[in-house]
C-alpha cells in the first residue's frame, strides 16, 4: 500500500509522484525545504512544551482555529478556493474528509496530551513505526502480500514494541494511537486526492465548529483565563504556521525530489523528537526503552534497505 511519507503530527500530504529532475538548483531547493519541514515537525514539540499550562484540549482548539485562519489566507493568495468548493459539493469526498478530520484532531489531541503528561519518547516510537504499521494496513485492508524482509522487519518491529511495553510497564497505547491514527488518516486522505494546503483546510474547516464551541465553553465557565495572557496568546496564535509552513515546504520539497530522496528524510522528526524529550525535557531512557529504540532502528535499517533493492530493480527492469 502506497501511503503518504511519515511525517509528525498526521499532517499527511497525498503521494505526489516527482517529476525527473536534472537541474541541480532545484534538487537543491527541493532538498532543503524538505529536510526543513521535517526539522520542524520534530522541533514542534519545544512550542507545545510551552503550553502544558492551557491543556491539551484547549491547545487542540486553538491549534485549529489558528491554522484555518492562516491557511485561509493562504487560499486566497494561492487562489486554491475553487477547489474547496468542489470539494464540499462532492458528497462522497464531503464523507472522506469529515473521517480524516476526525483522524486528524483525535492525532493532535493524542500527540499535544502526549507531550504534556512528559510522554514525548513514547510518541516519537510511534512515528517511527509508523512505515511499519503502514505495510500491516496494507496486508489487512488491502491483502497485499510482503516480501520476506518486509515480514522481517514487521517482526523486529513487533518484538521493539513488546520490549517497549516492558520498558513502560503497560502497553505503549501512547506509540500505537498515533502511528494508527497517522496511517488511517492518510490512507482516507489519500482517497479524497486533493492538495496538501486545500485539504487540511477542508479538515480544520469540518472541526472548527466543535473548536469554537469548546473555546466557547472555556470562556464561559472559567473566564478569559489563558487568553488575557499575551505571551500565551501569542503562542497559540503561532500554532496556526507552524502547523502549515511544514506542511507546505513539504510538498514543494517533494514536487521536486524523488520520493526515494524524501523516504531518506522521513526519520529526521522521531529522531529530533527523541532527541527533545531527552536532553531538553528531561524524560528518562531506561536500558528497556533504549534496545526497543535500537530494535527499531534495525528494523527501519531493514525496511529502508528493501524499499531502496525494490526501486533499483524496478529502475533496471
Amino acid at each position: 500500500m502506497s501511503l503518504p511519507e511519515s511525517a509528525p503530527e498526521a499532517i499527511a500530504p497525498p503521494t505526489i509522484v516527482a517529476p525527473s529532475v536534472t537541474d541541480a538548483s532545484t534538487i537543491r531547493s527541493g532538498v532543503i525545504a524538505a529536510v526543513t519541514s521535517y526539522a520542524l515537525w520534530g522541533l514542534l514539540p519545544l512550542l507545545f512544551h510551552l503550553l502544558n499550562h492551557v491543556g491539551s484540549v484547549l491547545v487542540v482548539a486553538e491549534r485549529t482555529i489558528w491554522s484555518l485562519v492562516f491557511l485561509a489566507i493562504m487560499m486566497v493568495f494561492m487562489r486554491k478556493f475553487g477547489e474547496v468548493r468542489a470539494l464540499l459539493s462532492d458528497g462522497r469526498k464531503v464523507r472522506v474528509m469529515a473521517v480524516s478530520a476526525g483522524l486528524l484532531a483525535g492525532n493532535w489531541l493524542l500527540y499535544i496530551w502526549a507531550i504534556e503528561t512528559g510522554q514525548l519518547l513514547e510518541a516519537s516510537f510511534g512515528y517511527f513505526i509508523n512505515p511499519l504499521v503502514n505495510i500491516v494496513m496494507g496486508m489487512v485492508l488491502l491483502r497485499e502480500r510482503q516480501n520476506f524482509l518486509q515480514t522481517v522487519s514487521i517482526g523486529i518491529a513487533a518484538v521493539a514494541i513488546a520490549m517497549q511495553a516492558i520498558g513502560l510497564g503497560n502497553v505503549p497505547f501512547i506509540a500505537l494511537g498515533l502511528a494508527l491514527s497517522f496511517g488511517f488518516y492518510g490512507f482516507f486522505r489519500k482517497t479524497a486526492m486533493l492538495g496538501p494546503a486545500t485539504g487540511l483546510f477542508a479538515e480544520t474547516l469540518m472541526i472548527s465548529p466543535l473548536a469554537l464551541g469548546y473555546i466557547g465553553f472555556s470562556l464561559a465557565t472559567t473566564g478569559w483565563g489563558v487568553h488575557a495572557d499575551p505571551g500565551t496568546m501569542a503562542l497559540l496564535v503561532l500554532t496556526g504556521p507552524a502547523t502549515a509552513v511544514p506542511l507546505l515546504l513539504f510538498a514543494y520539497g517533494v514536487q521536486r525530489l524523488r520520493l526515494t530522496t524524501i523516504g531518506m528524510f522521513q526519520y529526521i522528526s522521531p529522531s529530533l523528537q527523541f532527541l527533545v524529550a531527552i536532553f531538553a525535557l528531561g524524560e528518562e531512557l531506561n536500558g528497556e526503552r533504549l534496545f526497543s529504540f535500537s530494535l527499531i532502528w534495525l528494523s527501519l535499517m531493514v525496511f529502508t534497505y528493501d524499499s531502496f533493492r525494490r526501486r533499483g530493480q524496478l529502475a533496471a527492469a
